[in-house]
């Protein structure tokens, strides 16, 4: 049983658990601002007077890893959430908490990787505050890393774009509660390689597979989408994975959920080693992949733009927004249907 007098790893790991410890404390606090996307509306950012806002500390263990690092995976991390609610990332400010006694060598690898990754997402990082702590504090390195954006130059375009099909919209973000019945779901890449490339080189879980983490910014995929126009929500499956991220929409929707299982892409690697280790690889995080929402009649239009990118040429139609229930529901490559339930927590700690 949960000791109730104590924060859990669980409690910051996406899930139901992590829902409820933000409820019970975080917005027992720090709600009530007023913003025009408030802190209690749990988006992937804020917006407050037309800036966009966002702040995410990471952790990630080993901090490097198949084809990323904590560096890379700091500064995608924190673009694309901002991306996903509908913004231009312009700006990042980092924050180092460094152990002492950690390789100089190791830091400058950390700093190289930020600095290509900001410069491939057209973002600048303007301030680098920098703490020591004594050896033994925390696990070698913690970055954070805050973000401010603006309107996306699509958005507005997008937004009309949806009102002709909708007759009108209420919204001037894309947040989690704006999907409606008849809205399409697009994965937009192969889901589960973050935190199996983590798992694979985990000291005490580590086992052989060629599979390198997705950690990437999204740009490119988000311009093309909102060009095209239809976008209605989007976001980053990172905790707790797809099945979490579908359960916050249809929660925070009021409306059902339902996915096929065999349009949902998955490499053969991933489910071999989901199966291995006993992993669903819907509740697996994932850190250079989104879920757009996109009214029905545009699906296929957005979604061959996507195709067109180099991350979203495995871009599929995974499901649909429903009135039939209030949940979320695979359809099954059997022809059966399961419930897909919201994770208590990410089944893989310390992928971020």
């Amino acid at each position: 049983m949960m000791d109730p007098d104590v924060v859990k790893m669980v409690h910051g790991a996406g899930g139901v658990e992590m829902q409820k410890f933000i409820k019970n404390y975080i917005l027992k606090y720090l709600s009530g601002s007023g913003a025009e996307v408030p802190l209690e509306f749990l988006d992937d950012s804020s917006v407050y007077n037309g800036v966009v806002l966002k702040s995410d500390t990471y952790t990630v263990k080993p901090i490097f890893f198949p084809g990323s690092d904590i560096g890379r995976l700091a500064v995608a991390g924190s673009v694309n959430d901002m991306l996903m609610i509908g913004a231009e990332p312009k700006a990042l400010a980092m924050g180092l908490v460094i152990e002492e006694g950690f390789p100089f060598n190791d830091l400058e690898r950390i700093l190289e990787s930020v600095s290509k990754t900001a410069s491939e997402a057209g973002v600048y990082v303007i301030t680098g505050d920098t703490k020591v702590v004594e050896k033994g504090a925390l696990d070698k390195i913690i970055i954070n890393m805050s973000g401010i954006g603006f309107r996306h130059r699509y958005l507005d375009h997008n937004i009309g774009v949806v009102a002709k099909y909708r007759g009108g919209v209420d919204f001037r973000w894309l947040l989690d509660r704006n999907i409606r019945p008849g809205d399409k779901i697009i994965l937009t890449g192969y889901i589960g390689d973050h935190a199996i490339a983590l798992l694979s080189v985990r000291e005490g879980v580590g086992f052989k597979i060629d599979i390198e983490s997705d950690a990437s910014p999204l740009n490119e995929i988000v311009d093309k989408a909102l060009e095209v126009g239809g976008v209605v929500a989007m976001k980053d499956p990172t905790r707790g994975g797809l099945a979490n991220l579908l359960n916050e929409w249809s929660d925070k929707s009021g409306y059902g959920i339902k996915i096929y299982e065999d349009k949902i892409p998955i490499r053969d690697e991933v489910r071999a080693a989901c199966g291995y280790l006993g992993l669903d690889p819907l509740e697996l995080g994932n850190e250079g992949k989104a879920v757009i929402a996109v009214v029905g009649e545009k699906a296929e239009e957005v979604l061959d733009a996507i195709r067109g990118t180099e991350l979203g040429r495995h871009a599929e139609i995974i499901g649909e927004v429903t009135d039939e229930y209030k949940f979320v529901v695979m359809e099954t490559v059997i022809g059966g249907r399961r419930i897909v339930p919201q994770p208590i927590g990410d089944p893989v700690p310390r992928i971020c």
